[in-house]
């Protein structure tokens, strides 16, 4: 077990892509967690998918610190874009951040496929820009959003953080392994402490409408046919937000040590993790939880016929058979494993889903 040498009581907290789905749910867990924290938050609400959730992720952070009411803890949002520089650099300037969750990106491996653009300013620039704001403005430790999407069609399972990962099968996953080398880069040159994070298949409450779960749920209710992709064999370490958040809090508070080599210069303060489930389900498994859960929230009747609605279709380019993350790492050196069960986490989305789309019809 690592110590923790990242005191986050007091501290001013940058979170990129805070009107995201785990950056929100982070910036939640904070404000109940942690004493006297300041938080800012930037998010360029881009309309990749409903802009709507991400506006009610935010009125959630809001009602929660109105409901406390007792202004120890501070927040502020900016909408702001990281890949402009200015304003990157203005916030620095402005504030005094002891750590940097940086979550900010691009997501999505097929719409890298069609719309590139938005990786290389989001997943490259934006990145490049937090990396030189650390460097010129000193930070205790920056932690920054990776996938298990770098791991590609890798074929030795679990994936471990010591695989070769020089296989990319998407521009997305491309970016994403930039991002560790572009970090290691200024960790070494520039001794900035960083943590980059593998996350694997995240879903839960008021996540991201492009990821499977919640595209099947909207087919579903909407009487259409969903499509399960290599005929259903697909397998996911599917991971709930709030096991994923729990491994970021963790993590943010253990800056990797500062060392001199045998060369004289600095060794890098440099990890990576992977935050995964550990447990990979078959997809054909998931969608059959997440249909039971549906009908349990009363978001799809109990007679639905499930059946005549599900088609099973070949695999998609970028995508990959397998993804199953291994743990070991984060375990021996935080104590920590991702255990949510996944009806627990299905139901925590279908009851959400049912509130939300009831109430906004």
């Amino acid at each position: 077990m690592v110590a923790y040498n990242v005191s986050l009581e007091g501290k001013t907290i940058l979170v990129t892509g805070a009107a995201g789905f785990i950056g929100s749910n982070l910036v939640k867990r904070l404000f109940k967690d942690v004493k006297h924290v300041h938080v800012v938050g930037i998010d360029n609400v881009s309309d990749y998918y409903d802009v709507n959730i991400k506006y009610e992720r935010l009125k959630e952070i809001e009602n929660m610190l109105k409901a406390d009411g007792s202004g120890q803890q501070t927040w502020q949002f900016v909408k702001g874009n990281i890949a402009d520089k200015a304003v990157i650099e203005q916030l620095f300037t402005d504030h005094q951040f002891a750590v940097v969750v940086n979550l900010a990106a691009q997501a999505g491996v097929r719409y890298s496929i069609t719309n590139p653009d938005a990786y290389i300013e989001s997943n490259l620039i934006g990145f490049y820009n937090i990396l030189e704001a650390c460097r010129h403005h000193e930070v205790e430790h920056l932690v920054y959003a990776s996938s298990s999407s770098v791991y590609g069609s890798n074929k030795k399972i679990p994936y471990s953080t010591d695989d070769k990962v020089d296989n990319p099968v998407s521009l997305y996953a491309a970016t994403k392994k930039s991002n560790e080398l572009l970090a290691h880069a200024y960790s070494k040159l520039y001794n900035i402490p960083s943590t980059g994070l593998r996350f694997f298949t995240v879903y839960g409450p008021a996540g991201r409408p492009d990821m499977a779960y919640f595209g099947f749920t909207d087919k579903l209710r909407a009487g259409k046919t969903i499509q399960i992709f290599n005929y259903g064999n697909c397998k996911r370490d599917f991971t709930y937000v709030d096991d994923i958040v729990e491994g970021v809090v963790r993590i943010m508070q253990h800056a990797p040590e500062k060392a001199v080599g045998d060369d004289g210069l600095p060794v890098p303060p440099y990890k990576v993790y992977n935050i995964g489930n550990n447990s990979p389900e078959n997809l054909l498994d998931f969608v059959t939880i997440l249909q039971e859960e549906l009908i349990r929230a009363k978001v799809l009747p109990a007679d639905y016929d499930f059946e005549s609605h599900k088609q099973l279709v070949p695999m998609q380019p970028g995508d990959v058979p397998i993804t199953f993350a291994d743990t070991t790492p984060l375990e021996q050196d935080f104590g920590y494993k991702p255990s949510t069960s996944l009806r627990t986490g299905l139901r925590a989305f279908a009851e959400w889903y049912a509130k939300y789309y009831g109430e906004n019809q």
